[in-house]
């Protein structure tokens, strides 16, 4: 790591951070919870003070993998540590407030609070804040992360970029994102607005719904809409599991070239999918008629298929088999470039595609020519290595996890939705979260981080050489 580059990319996202504060300290004095504004007033001023010498740092264009992925971990990890003194102001202990600070930033929405609707408004608010802008600062720093990808940068950038104009790439990716984040949260809260439903919940429950954060600030979750609001915020869910750039090109070139994206098709298919098989056990399994079975088996087929994370009924005392549907579904999750969790459909659509190859390989004659392709461009290998090595780095960040829940003496279909939720970024949970003792809610914190960070960004955080050896870059 160069210390001017990170001192002055961390201070530009800093700067960035403290004026997002704006937001609670308006609803602060909106709700007359003048100890909310005081704290949020002095975060954003020191963290402004800070970070504005920083920002002014002059530093090489180029950045390195390393300086990249470390400074987007810092981002998540001090915008976190920002939320906590507010939440400390609840009455929370300092564990529970850093870990409902990380589920926020980190989108997940997994909550430490057995009950919030006697919680400040302010602080129900700034949670769902804090999904909103780390749903859209994951989507905006995705892209340079993902240049060295061929195939993701392709699939993410803008069609009339090059693959070698990555800065201009960047920007148009960004501002198209904001583009239709923002128009989404616009029209998702004024409809609710509309649709009477009171505006700390329709503020709140849109910022998770776009983010796919799944913060709710009722205890009923989504159980607490009429069918039209609760209709909405899925629809903003679907919305933001998608890449926004095709949302965007969608918006601007028709619909059809909405449903010429792979991963689009692909998530519908798999919520219709999840949503069959969920009502079905849940019909089977629970006593709820027709009707009842298919409302909550569509919301929970959605909510963890887009890793949102909201809920109508407990998933406590559920089935196994369905906890494990649910659990696969969130694992795999939204597409690249969204703000969804899991290991991306991308990714996963590809790693089947290899498997299938090489099953058909064993058919096939030495001499045959076989190759993994996404669209008219074929796949190199060390692409694939990468694929795989994610998707095996993320269940064995799970497996780990899994593993200090059952030394701890949890059930074990219990313990695994939990991590697959804490590490898919969904927020999901069977209720045992709120009970956990402090090591294991730390533990979910380090998982959050490690999913919504897609875990290399973590690791080379991590690593020593990233702090220490010799500069492959001039300082």
């Amino acid at each position: 790591m160069r210390g001017r580059v990170l001192g002055k990319y961390l201070g530009q996202l800093g700067l960035a951070v403290a004026i997002l504060q704006c937001v609670p300290i308006a609803a602060s004095l909106l709700f007359g919870e003048f100890r909310f504004t005081a704290i949020y007033a002095a975060i954003g001023s020191l963290t402004a003070l800070v970070c504005l010498p920083l920002a002014r740092l002059e530093a090489p264009v180029r950045i390195q993998v390393n300086e990249a992925l470390a400074i987007s971990a810092l981002i998540f990890i001090l915008g976190a540590i920002a939320n906590v003194p507010a939440f400390l102001l609840t009455g929370l202990s300092l564990a529970d407030a850093l870990f409902e600070a990380v589920s926020g930033i980190t989108t997940t929405g997994l909550t430490a609070l057995a009950d919030v609707d006697d919680m400040p408004a302010t602080f129900l608010l700034a949670r769902a804040w804090s999904q909103w802008y780390g749903g859209l600062g994951i989507v905006v720093l995705s892209m340079p992360l993902l240049a060295g990808h061929s195939v993701a940068w392709r699939h993410l950038r803008a069609p009339e970029a090059t693959i070698d104009d990555l800065a201009t790439s960047t920007r148009t990716y960004a501002r198209r994102a904001l583009v239709v984040y923002s128009v989404l949260t616009v029209g998702g809260i004024a409809t609710l607005l509309l649709l009477g439903v009171q505006p700390l919940h329709a503020f709140s429950h849109v910022f998770a719904a776009v983010s796919t954060g799944g913060f709710s600030s009722l205890n009923d979750s989504l159980a607490a809409f009429a069918a039209p609001a609760a209709g909405v915020l899925l629809l903003l869910s679907v919305s933001g599991s998608i890449a926004l750039p095709v949302c965007f090109l969608a918006a601007t070139r028709g619909w059809r070239t909405f449903f010429r994206d792979q991963e689009v098709i692909a998530l519908l298919l798999l919520i219709v999918f999840l949503s069959v098989v969920v009502t079905f056990l849940l019909a089977g399994h629970t006593g709820l008629d027709p009707a009842q079975a298919a409302r909550h088996g569509v919301l929970l087929a959605i909510s963890a298929q887009t890793t949102t994370g909201f809920t109508s009924i407990p998933l406590h005392g559920l089935p196994n088999g369905l906890l494990l549907l649910l659990a696969f579904g969130m694992l795999i999750g939204g597409s690249l470039g969204s703000t969804a969790g899991g290991i991306k459909l991308m990714r996963a659509m590809i790693i089947s595609r290899l498997l299938l190859m090489l099953v058909r390989r064993t058919a096939l004659s030495s001499h045959a020519v076989t190759a993994v392709r996404w669209g008219d461009k074929e796949i190199a290998a060390h692409e694939l290595e990468r694929m795989l090595l994610l998707a095996l780095l993320f269940v064995g960040v799970i497996a780990l996890s899994w593993l200090a829940f059952e030394l701890c003496g949890y059930e074990p279909m219990t313990a695994l939705f939990e991590v697959v939720s804490a590490t898919a970024t969904v927020g999901l949970s069977t209720g045992i979260t709120a009970t956990l003792p402090d090591g294991l809610k730390l533990l979910l914190c380090l998982d959050m981080l490690a999913g919504r960070l897609e875990i290399v960004a973590l690791l080379v955080l991590l690593y020593p050489r990233t702090w220490f050896g010799r500069r492959s870059e001039s300082p």
